[in-house]
């Protein structure tokens, strides 16, 4: 995948297998999970979208498509994807080196649209920080210590030379890790045991296509995105800029 060429993945995903579907639906948390495990993993948009159309092509030979049901899930297509992101790796492999692609034309956000960014961010950290001193108070001090982590950035936007969005892109992204660990475990039982149950009851009809290491880190994400929404909390990545 080229240099952040990620920040239009999702979009691109989303947009794709609507097209699929024939219908434009509200993406479930299951599936915004399992693009960011793709992403994470780095596998390219092209190999994702080969992925769903061969899912698709085998879920219309399937039984559930002779009843007239419909492919609603990514999670059918997380097998498929996997395999054309193998085979794209085997095939790079065999020819050789790859020139390097030309670095696109300018930055992809400007100063002031990453500037915003993160100040909102800290704004919002902020606000849910007062939220929960009263009841978490050692939460609440590492909700509002990531904000001020995250205005402590914004001089590296001020610098003339060329701004290294990965290396950006890598703070932000550490920050969130530990606001993640954090939150698992600043949250009460009932809170995480409701997570768990959502996220069995979203799994459960595809639970037999995927590994033991999918399902991980499949759980992984949809907690994340989940204690984040319950907190009110905004993602720090760059991923979630556009």
């Amino acid at each position: 995948m080229g240099t952040f060429n990620y920040f239009n993945y999702f979009t691109e995903i989303e947009e794709y297998f609507w097209r699929k579907r024939g219908a434009h639906l509200l993406v479930s948390p299951l599936d915004w999970a399992i693009v960011e495990t793709w992403q994470k993993a780095g596998i390219p948009v092209q190999a994702v979208l080969k992925g769903i159309d061969r899912a698709f092509e085998s879920y219309q030979r399937s039984r559930r498509a002779a009843g007239g049901r419909q492919l609603k899930s990514l999670a059918y297509c997380v097998d498929a994807v996997l395999d054309a992101a193998d085979e794209d790796k085997e095939a790079a492999a065999g020819t050789g080196p790859q020139p390097r692609p030309a670095a696109p034309a300018g930055e992809p956000f400007s100063r002031e649209e990453l500037r915003a960014y993160l100040r909102r961010n800290a704004e919002r950290l902020g606000c849910a920080a007062q939220k929960v001193q009263a009841t978490q108070s050692e939460l609440a001090a590492r909700i509002e210590s990531t904000g001020k982590k995250l205005q402590e950035l914004l001089p590296l936007l001020d610098s003339p030379a060329a701004l290294d969005l990965e290396d950006l892109e890598r703070r932000v992204s550490v920050l969130e890790e530990k606001l993640t660990a954090a939150l698992t475990a600043g949250a009460s039982e009932d809170a995480l045991l409701a997570i768990r149950r959502e996220m069995d009851r979203a799994l459960q009809p595809y639970r037999r296509k995927m590994t033991a290491e999918q399902l991980r880190q499949l759980e992984r994400q949809y907690t994340q995105k989940r204690l984040f929404g319950h907190y009110e909390l905004p993602r720090l990545s760059l991923f979630y800029l556009t």
